[in-house]
């Protein structure tokens, strides 16, 4: 599949008149999404876990081949801080098994005050079915301190280790843990704020296609939402991803 390019969530009222046009009610914004982009982020698992119901009528308003990532619920990554996991990850992924074949990676995003605990990491990452793509966001420098502990882990779970951008620049270590790659877009340097500039852009396509073949998967997601920033990153990410030689998604 190559990288595929979207944005992390679809539902942005400043994005109307934009991304939308005037006329199409929100009710019809992942309809509208969906046919420009192949991928989507969705975060609202993150912030409240909907019924499996909900994820089914998602996976019906999409067209086949669509690739809907899922953000863990914060009640595993920040309430219970991966204690027990075992019945959060089993509910999270009873209902997100609604969206079928349009299931992409869950993305587990651990809080920034979250200090390196490899063990927990590794008994969450167990709990998780075989075949389920896994990404992991880590944003305490501690982690790093573990390298060894830490790239065994993933690697033994198949999971990747999510590359993160903030101010245009890595923000976490560059390590390939995967046969699969996940990239997260937060805040970029340029102007107008969030936006990314097309050099920072272009750096961040010769860093994956040097990394992963063309034949692998590669998740990227734009996070810098106001003013459709993510959008407008998004498409000129995708040109740079196509100039450096590799295959990418359907953009706007």
């Amino acid at each position: 599949m190559g990288v595929l390019v979207g944005t992390s969530g679809w539902q942005y009222r400043d994005w109307r008149g934009t991304v939308y046009p005037a006329g199409v009610p929100q009710r019809l914004w992942l309809e509208e999404y969906a046919r420009r982009f192949t991928t989507v982020e969705n975060n609202n698992a993150f912030y409240r876990l909907p019924a499996k119901e909900t994820f089914e009528a998602w996976r019906d308003r999409t067209p086949a081949g669509f690739v809907m990532a899922v953000k863990a619920s914060r009640y595993l990554t920040h309430l219970k801080r991966l204690r027990e996991p075992a019945e959060p990850v089993a509910r999270l992924m009873d209902r997100a098994a609604g969206l079928g074949e349009r299931l992409g990676p869950v993305l587990l995003q651990l809080p920034p005050d979250f200090r390196e605990n490899v063990p927990a990491l590794d008994a969450c990452l167990r709990c998780f079915p075989r075949g389920v793509r896994v990404a992991v966001e880590l944003r305490h420098a501690s982690w790093w301190e573990a390298e060894r502990e830490l790239r065994a882990v993933l690697e033994r779970h198949g999971a990747a280790l999510c590359w993160a951008d903030r101010g245009s620049r890595p923000v976490t270590p560059l390590w390939r843990t995967a046969s699969w790659g996940y990239v997260r877009f937060h805040a970029g340097r340029a102007l107008p704020w969030p936006r990314y500039g097309r050099q920072a852009l272009r750096t961040w396509a010769e860093r994956i296609a040097g990394t992963w073949a063309d034949a692998e998967d590669v998740y990227a997601y734009f996070n810098n939402d106001p003013g459709g920033a993510a959008v407008a990153d998004a498409v000129t990410f995708a040109r740079a991803v196509a100039a450096a030689g590799r295959t990418v998604s359907r953009t706007p």
